[in-house]
């Protein structure tokens, strides 16, 4: 194991103990808000920067903060940050994480029961944290292996139900299942034995190391990509945001055009209930129609409607091709009551929007009404990541949002995936 800093952590391990920012006034926002653009009341200070490609990241009770890194150069694959001088930013930073993978597949991260889980591309770990020490020393166990990794979508992330059973999304490498997937004239075929490993969620116990995904029950399916994965820790219910298909007009150009394309199809937000089927590879959804259709590839044409009740409808459908990332549950008391266990999600933004400019890379905020349930709405919470209102490509963007977490006093932590950015949003109410 690698570690940095590791003199300077030791003179303020009691200040892990005992952070100064439980008690202390929150801190003072930069001039700027960081860049950000925020609703009313709400501002922003960067905590971290230059720490290279970010992905997901997660906050202890004494306000660390843990975030993945997926440098390709780098085999440690976690930073461990912490503020000795309680003034809001990270000042003591260290790396651990064998095992850890590299690029997108370095990607989930977690804190539950005193453990620190982390993922790779085909693998899911673990690390015994100790109370006053901001790393851990011993060696991750190793707790799922041997997941499915075809060179796409191949990040996996977990999440847990109040039982403490691991939840484990493995996406599917295609755009669509077909022959010659994402070409002209593709031909859908029969996913059903594809389906069996790839396209869905996995429930494992969170204490069994060298499971295998054979050990895990299927628990949903028909899923083309669903990174974002949370519990509600109200409702106790799984939540999932689906990535939708691509090329709709590249594989159809006859019934599609590049503006539909752009525009087409939704990013669906589900609840995942025991057996759910999303429709994926056979359908899209149509949020303009507010429909599910039937794929191109499976002989649809833009009109064809999927058969009624077959498939779950999205609670919330977001515009396509934004990319939607980590998922996390607003559980602090800082942020106005509308904002109490409703879902944060980062979106990470699009590459497929031509013509059109290209849209996403922002943090975005779903309510949930008093029965638990998501209110059907969404609204653009923290927005101008990519530093101008216009872009064309993704390489354009100043910043991509990855990662979004909680922080002990209600605090919103987002991660950048571009230069290594962290920025803590608070309310002030002024």
């Amino acid at each position: 194991m690698h570690l940095r800093n590791l003199s300077l952590w030791a003179l303020t391990s009691v200040g892990a103990l005992f952070p100064s920012f439980l008690q202390a006034a929150l801190p003072t926002p930069d001039p700027d808000d960081g860049g950000l653009k925020l609703p009313t009341g709400f501002h922003a200070l960067v905590v971290a920067d230059n720490l290279g490609p970010l992905r997901f990241l997660t906050v202890a009770d004494n306000g660390d903060v843990y975030v993945r890194h997926s440098d390709r150069k780098d085999p440690l694959s976690i930073i461990a940050l912490h503020d000795s001088k309680g003034d809001g930013h990270f000042d003591v930073k260290q790396e651990f994480g064998v095992n850890g993978g590299a690029g997108q597949g370095a990607t989930g991260i977690t804190l539950h029961d005193g453990w620190l889980y982390y993922s790779s591309q085909n693998a899911v770990y673990r690390y015994k944290m100790t109370p006053g020490q901001m790393v851990p020393t011993g060696e991750p166990e190793t707790i799922v292996k041997d997941l499915p990794d075809s060179g796409g979508h191949e990040a996996k992330s977990v999440t847990f139900d109040a039982n403490g059973n691991l939840y484990i999304e493995v996406g599917s490498p295609l755009n669509v299942y077909s022959d010659g997937d994402r070409g002209l004239g593709a031909k859908g075929k029969d996913a059903t034995e594809f389906l069996q490993t790839f396209g869905g969620i996995w429930r494992y116990k969170s204490d069994v190391q060298n499971q295998t995904q054979k050990d895990g029950y299927h628990y949903a399916t028909g899923l083309r990509h669903c990174i974002g994965i949370a519990m509600n820790p109200k409702s106790k219910a799984l939540y999932a945001m689906q990535m939708g298909r691509d090329q709709l007009n590249t594989v159809d150009p006859t019934d599609f055009t590049a503006e539909q394309n752009a525009e087409l199809p939704a990013e669906e937000f589900h609840l995942l209930k025991d057996g759910v089927n999303l429709g994926w590879p056979y359908t899209y959804w149509d949020q303009i129609k507010r429909s599910r259709m039937v794929c191109p590839e499976f002989g649809g044409d833009g009109k064809k409607e999927a058969d009624k009740g077959k498939y779950d409808a999205p609670l919330v459908a977001f515009p396509g091709h934004w990319a939607p990332l980590q998922v996390t549950f607003y559980t602090g008391d800082q942020f106005p009551e509308k904002y109490r266990n409703g879902a944060f999600i980062a979106f990470h933004g699009s590459w497929n929007r031509a013509p059109l400019p290209q849209g996403g890379y922002n943090v975005c905020f779903v309510p949930f009404n008093e029965q638990n349930l998501p209110t059907g709405d969404y609204e653009v919470f923290a927005d101008n990541f990519k530093g101008k209102p216009v872009i064309m490509t993704p390489h354009q963007a100043m910043y991509r949002p990855c990662g979004v977490a909680v922080g002990p006093d209600g605090s919103l932590y987002v991660s950048d995936s571009e230069k290594g950015r962290i920025w803590r949003i608070i309310y002030t109410g002024k």
